[in-house]
């Protein structure tokens, strides 16, 4: 199983990625051992889907950050 996941930090900022071990990556998020979210603040898990291969968590990770935007991303989690 993998899943594509949004995370949300204190100051609104929002991390789109994809994983195998939700758990631990968001456990590695917050301590500081991903290069991306290293830094600024605690993160905040605030979506996720579950894809049956990583190649369709790929897609679905890939089409919500061409969204470009934070208001799309929020009015797409509303939808769900």
């Amino acid at each position: 199983m993998y899943f594509v996941y949004i995370l949300q930090n204190p100051q609104g900022r929002l991390y789109i990625g994809q994983t195998s071990d939700l758990q631990t990556r968001l456990r590695r998020h917050n301590e500081g051992k991903v290069f991306s979210t290293k830094g600024r603040g605690l993160w905040q898990l605030i979506h996720s889907e579950s894809f049956a291969t990583r190649s369709a968590a790929m897609t679905q990770e890939k089409r919500l950050k061409a969204l470009k935007s934070k208001k799309a991303v929020v009015d797409y989690i509303a939808q769900r």
